[in-house]
């Protein structure tokens, strides 16, 4: 419970300079410029590296121009990434063709390593695309800029207050570690399991319990389904100028790699 209420909020805050012009851009280019970067990304057939390469390198521009550092997005990245190659390191005995290595009593297939090196870049590409935009847009923002392109607003709604009561739920775990640690409960063994699943109990029903007076609150404020927008959306000519670059940058590799 402790690495949630550390790391939670270090997660999902900006990073980088505000005044940059990735920071600046509507919501809406950087969600299509970075969403384009993946979909070529997780697109492109193995063996096609100059297309990865490419991809990291518009993302290395974007967090360059972004000022965000190689340390804010290491943070966020170390998180989501282990537990996608973790997945990944499978692939190889999964695929048979090309050479074999003997690692031991295990053999691998040059296809099967191929295409892990190719999940490994794609995951890495989409990851640090999610990442760049959760670092130079604030996650309101991002639902703005969702809500604008037409996404349902039904699932707009489920991620606002996804969003809103993690801090919810993060509020109250701190609160039951502070009861917990006042009462010199110190978790030593497997046999404290029971007395763990009943913190995990209490913590479901004192946060639902929580997040239904804030919802309650936000109805006498006037809340009628739609958050507020404080400043209006409006695309300009530097958001079509990344959104144009990024795609004529990496669109035509992309087919060059398709006729390849």
């Amino acid at each position: 419970m402790g690495g949630l209420c550390n790391h939670s909020l270090e997660l999902t805050g900006l990073a980088g300079n505000p005044a940059s012009p990735v920071h600046r851009l509507d919501p809406r280019a950087k969600i299509v410029g970075l969403v384009s970067i993946t979909i070529v990304a997780v697109s492109t057939p193995p063996r096609h590296w100059p297309v990865y390469v490419a991809c990291a390198t518009a993302l290395a521009a974007v967090a360059m121009l972004g000022r965000v550092g190689v340390g804010d997005i290491w943070r966020r990245t170390r998180v989501v990434l282990p537990l996608i190659l973790f997945v990944a390191i499978f692939v190889p005995f999964l695929r048979t063709g090309g050479a074999v290595y003997d690692l031991g009593p295990i053999k691998v297939h040059e296809a099967g390593l191929l295409v892990l090196a190719a999940v490994a870049a794609k995951a890495t590409i989409g990851t640090l695309s999610a990442v760049l935009l959760g670092t130079t847009t604030t996650f309101p923002a991002v639902l703005h800029g969702l809500e604008a392109m037409r996404l349902p607003r039904t699932f707009v709604l489920i991620a606002a207050f996804m969003y809103r009561y993690l801090f919810v739920i993060v509020e109250e775990v701190a609160r039951m570690r502070q009861a917990l640690a006042s009462r010199g409960y110190r978790p030593r063994n497997a046999l404290q399991a029971g007395a763990l699943g009943r913190v995990a109990t209490a913590l479901f029903l004192r946060s639902y319990s929580r997040g239904e007076r804030v919802y309650l609150a936000m109805l006498s404020r006037g809340y009628r389904g739609a958050m507020p927008q404080a400043v209006p959306l409006s695309l300009g000519r530097a958001d079509i100028v990344f959104v144009g670059v990024v795609l004529a940058s990496l669109v035509p590799l992309r087919l060059l790699a398709e006729l390849a």
